[in-house]
C-alpha cells in the first residue's frame, strides 16, 4: 500500500473534524523528520509505507510515549516494526480528529 493512497484519507479525517492539513503535516514532520519538500516528494513518488518509513530522516525519539488502541490493537504491543510505525501515525491522526491539543499529540 502506498503512503500517497492513504494520505488523502488522513487529510479528510482531520478536516472533517475541523482540523487542518497543516496540523496533519506537523504530525508527520514530528513523527518522521520529513520537511515539507521531502514529504511532498514521498507523496509524488507514491512510495509504499515501508519505503516511506525506511527513508524517514528520523523517527522521533518519543514514539514510545504513543500508547493506546487503534484498529483493535495496542500500538505499544505491536511486534512488527513497520506495522507499529503505521499505527503510530494512525493513532496520532485519530487523536487530532478527536480534538486533542497539538502539544499533547506531539507528546510535549
Amino acid at each position: 500500500m502506498t503512503f500517497a493512497s492513504v494520505y488523502p484519507h488522513y487529510i479528510a479525517k482531520a478536516e472533517k473534524k475541523g482540523r487542518t492539513r497543516q496540523e496533519v503535516h506537523a504530525i508527520i514532520h514530528w513523527l518522521t523528520g520529513y520537511d515539507e519538500l521531502a514529504l511532498q516528494h514521498q507523496i509524488d513518488s507514491k512510495v509504499d509505507f515501508e519505503t516511506f518509513f525506511a527513508q524517514a530522516p528520523r523517527i522521533h525519539p518519543n514514539v514510545s510515549k504513543i500508547t493506546g488502541v487503534i484498529c483493535g490493537y495496542r500500538v505499544e504491543e505491536i511486534e512488527d516494526k513497520l506495522m507499529q510505525q503505521i499505527r503510530y501515525l494512525d493513532k496520532l491522526i485519530d487523536e487530532l480528529a478527536k480534538g486533542k491539543a497539538m502539544d499533547k499529540i506531539l507528546r510535549k
